[in-house]
């Protein structure tokens, strides 16, 4: 029953043979290869026009150096006050663009709102050299709360981003359980809301190691690569990282893999719901399910071999928790067994 992390799951039988045949033979270094430009083509596919994508090796990487690569002197970004970038990142995205800081926005259930992030910016004036100037917003797509911003929360936060001429980053570690929940388009839930660069995730969803930064305006790419080498990120056997996403495309197999997690997480939700040891803190959107459970189920749960997170309750949780209960976070991966979500729920009841 292990529900800690979808980081902890391996990688797909599909993707593991992908590296495989990889591995066999000699192949252009630094990104030239034959099987990385065949990749970044079907990223251009994917999401239905030219793009420029910088493979990296972690979700960190690809999110310091989006927002690296619009910062200016005094650079202020625009985030949740929870999101990864802010809270689980050990100040990277700030130490990658040499100086700039992150503004927290508080919201419910891990979104930032149009209208508090318009007044989030409005508070640095532009006669005002003191207080730095706005260079970017980033939002996190599923959120770290396991919800999903649909795809007008999106336009509406994009709307305020482009009146002060700011770029909108998305952070999509879990990109692909986002949008099998919305049954949208990697074209839809991105540049046609108004998304400038996305951090594109496949780690946590099958893939050993691979993150892309996938740049909507290719214009933007030769700075990039620049960016890429001097963060020590520029792989130079990099057909490896394209070899996964070869394997991770192919046939659909990565929207294949996010409907199983999130159907793991929906189960899970739903027995939590009817539990008479806890209760669900919030609806979950992906596959991250939050509930607050009685101490003594949780030992018991652990007891049986159960792995998860006890998780710290965010700002404005509605639901009131008594000296006996803990909020926890449990994460569904394409690994998890449906058999391991009944025998947990089963030690809720």
């Amino acid at each position: 029953m292990f529900f800690a992390s979808d980081n902890w799951a391996g990688a797909h039988p599909d993707i593991a043979r992908s590296l495989t045949e990889a591995a066999d033979g000699y192949a252009k270094a630094y990104g030239t290869s034959d099987l990385d430009k065949k990749v970044e083509l079907t990223f251009s596919e994917i999401f239905e026009r030219e793009v420029a994508v910088f493979f990296v090796g972690t979700g960190t990487a690809a999110n310091s150096l989006a927002l690296a690569s619009y910062n200016r002197p005094g650079g202020q970004v625009f985030c949740h006050a929870e999101a990864h970038v802010n809270v689980d990142e050990c100040n990277a995205p700030e130490f990658f663009a040499t100086g700039s800081k992150l503004v927290p926005i508080e919201g419910a259930h891990g979104k930032i709102e149009a209208e508090a992030l318009s007044a989030a910016i409005a508070r640095f004036s532009p006669d005002n050299v003191h207080g730095g100037q706005p260079v970017a917003v980033t939002i996190t797509q599923a959120t770290e709360a396991g919800t999903v911003y649909e795809l007008d929360e999106i336009a509406a936060i994009a709307d305020v981003a482009r009146q002060r001429k700011l770029p909108l980053h998305m952070d999509g570690a879990r990109f692909a359980n986002a949008l099998v929940t919305l049954g949208a388009t990697p074209a839809e839930m991105t540049w046609k809301r108004g998304v400038d660069i996305l951090s594109f995730g496949g780690t946590k969803n099958g893939c050993w190691c691979a993150e892309a930064l996938v740049l909507f305006d290719p214009a933007g790419a030769r700075e990039m690569q620049y960016l890429r080498k001097r963060s020590a990120q520029l792989f130079s056997k990099s057909r490896f990282i394209a070899a996964q996403f070869d394997g991770y495309f192919r046939d659909g197999l990565w929207l294949e893999l996010a409907r199983h997690s999130n159907a793991m997480a929906t189960r899970l939700a739903a027995g939590l719901s009817a539990a008479r040891s806890g209760r669900l803190a919030w609806p979950t959107g992906s596959n991250e399910v939050f509930a607050i459970l009685r101490n003594a189920t949780l030992k018991a749960l652990r007891d049986k071999g159960a792995a998860f997170y006890d998780w710290p309750a965010p700002a404005g949780l509605k639901e009131t928790m008594a000296e006996d209960e803990t909020m926890i976070r449990l994460v569904t991966s394409f690994a998890t067994k449906p058999d391991d979500v009944e025998r947990f729920l089963s030690l809720c009841d």
